[in-house]
């Protein structure tokens, strides 16, 4: 018969263990943010020993780190699939490239809401600040061939400030989705539609 007294943790292996823990900081964060978050939660939720987040991840910040990071991951796919929507032409690509933002931030509502707070992540992780860069390259090569600029080359400031504002406007409609904003606009479905014709809007195709 197994032994009664074998610790929960014992179950996973090394990389199962991290995926549980990481899988359970993410309920946590949807059912009660970032402030209701604990590490003994995350671990009794795993099913594993009190000790056994801080053995793996250091902190509550490392844990959070990791949420973070998949979330970056993420961001960078919603992002290239939001392009890819607009085929070969910039404008239809910057426009899809938005709604893919606010897309990902519905999606997975945890990981956005998590991903630039500053205050609960480690920032000095290479992978999490390397995973940050590789989202904005995204907006940034969509930028460039919309300002018509050599991919790869330099933004100058017309472009740095589309970019900047791009992120700002999907970034910002996202919060006030997720906030329940437009609940007396109609709701998500009314803003959904709002999105593109804001979009064209502020970046608009030629002619």
């Amino acid at each position: 018969m197994p032994d009664e007294t074998t610790e929960p943790r014992e179950r996973y292996h090394h990389g199962d263990l991290q995926r549980a823990l990481i899988e359970a900081a993410e309920a946590i964060l949807i059912e009660r943010g970032v402030e209701g978050f604990t590490l003994r939660e995350a671990a009794r939720r795993a099913g594993v020993s009190a000790a056994a987040p801080a053995h793996h991840f250091g902190s509550a910040a490392g844990l959070l780190t990791e949420v973070a990071l998949l979330g970056f991951e993420t961001l960078t796919r919603f992002l290239r699939d939001g392009a890819a929507e607009g085929g070969t032409d910039p404008v239809a690509r910057l426009h899809g490239q938005g709604r893919g933002y606010v897309r990902f931030a519905r999606a997975h509502p945890a990981r956005f809401l998590l991903m630039f707070r500053k205050d609960r992540l480690n920032w000095e992780d290479g992978r999490l600040r390397a995973a940050g860069q590789a989202a904005f390259a995204e907006l940034e090569d969509v930028v460039r061939a919309y300002r018509g600029i050599a991919a790869g080359g330099p933004l100058d400031r017309a472009a740095l400030t589309t970019v900047l504002a791009c992120w700002s406007v999907v970034h910002g409609f996202a919060h006030l989705a997720l906030d329940g904003k437009f609940d007396a606009l109609g709701g998500a479905q009314e803003a959904d539609a709002i999105l593109p014709e804001m979009l064209a809007g502020l970046w608009p195709g030629p002619g």
